[in-house]
């Protein structure tokens, strides 16, 4: 509701229709940004996407049919990261489905989960997602807010040796965790980490995303609009004109592009449910990002607001 409002603001404004046509007529997958995994060098689109309540729809939902036009659009656009859970209810099922019947998979980056304790009853959960994602392979394996990590790693490994997995990772999702996460980077044992970075909460710029580039871990960064708080700041205001700089012609992608400026960042995964919010989103991966000095006018502009 909140983004909804922030758009109709934006779509009275003559300047940003007007970056809106331009990038309407931009090559949209081709001028995606990307970013090379540090292990590696492989290339990822830098726009992603979250399922976390958005994809958690039954198969014969009349949602379905947003959710495969999202999924459509994600592609053409260029991108490729699509993270999901086993605790985000259907989410793996109806990415599965959707993937399948656009057949889309090859152009997929499907990221998951392990969430829960014991190595038979992980197996038993990753071995759920390839079906339910229907596929043979996952691209990253995630161990899920560092649960039981140590019994988890060892299956990781093995999985990754044997190819049924390409990448493992670690994730969390709140600044209470940052400590613990960097040091499990330090030790280099993990090709990705996710976590939560914002104009919302910038915690992890203190240390966490410098860790992160040296220790060589590409990063997906979760929460980017705080669970919507970020669009409720923004009710009733209209986008600085200064935000063209950096070719933004809206809201969330002022805010994504701040987190995409920062070299540590390897792929942001906003959660999307509707189209149009998913074309929005992949503009945040074309065009300028903020220099240093933008960001901080635009880290300024949020903490006054």
């Amino acid at each position: 509701m909140l983004r909804r409002h922030a758009l109709k603001l934006l779509a009275a404004s003559p300047l940003i229709a007007m970056s809106q046509r331009t990038f309407a007529a931009q090559p949209a997958a081709a001028n995606m940004l990307r970013r090379a995994i540090p292990r590696g060098g492989e290339l990822l689109p830098a726009i992603g996407l979250g399922t976390y309540n958005v994809f958690d729809v039954a198969q014969h939902a009349p949602e379905m049919a947003e959710l495969r036009g999202v999924l459509k659009t994600f592609v053409a656009g260029g991108a490729s990261v699509v993270d999901s859970s086993p605790m985000y209810g259907r989410a793996e099922g109806a990415v599965g489905e959707l993937a399948s019947a656009l057949a889309v998979r090859p152009s997929l980056f499907l990221a998951t989960k392990v969430w829960t304790t014991g190595r038979e009853a992980g197996i038993r959960q990753m071995r759920d997602s390839l079906r339910l994602m229907r596929t043979p392979r996952i691209d990253l394996m995630q161990v899920h807010n560092l649960l039981d990590l140590t019994t988890h790693l060892k299956t990781l490994r093995e999985w990754k040796q044997a190819g049924t997995i390409r990448y493992l990772g670690i994730t969390h999702y709140h600044s209470g965790a940052y400590r613990e996460l960097e040091q499990l980077l330090k030790t280099r044992e993990y090709d990705f980490v996710q976590f939560n970075y914002s104009l919302a909460e910038r915690e992890a710029e203190a240390r966490l995303l410098s860790v992160a580039a040296e220790s060589g871990t590409a990063v997906i960064i979760n929460r980017p609009f705080a669970q919507g708080s970020l669009f409720g700041k923004v009710r009733n205001q209209v986008l600085p004109a200064w935000a063209a700089e950096f070719d933004c012609a809206s809201w969330a992608q002022f805010f994504l592009k701040y987190i995409l400026a920062h070299p540590a960042v390897t792929c942001v995964i906003p959660g999307s449910g509707k189209v149009h919010h998913m074309a929005d989103n992949l503009a945040a991966g074309r065009g300028r990002l903020p220099d240093a000095a933008q960001r901080k006018r635009m880290a300024e502009l949020i903490q006054n607001l």
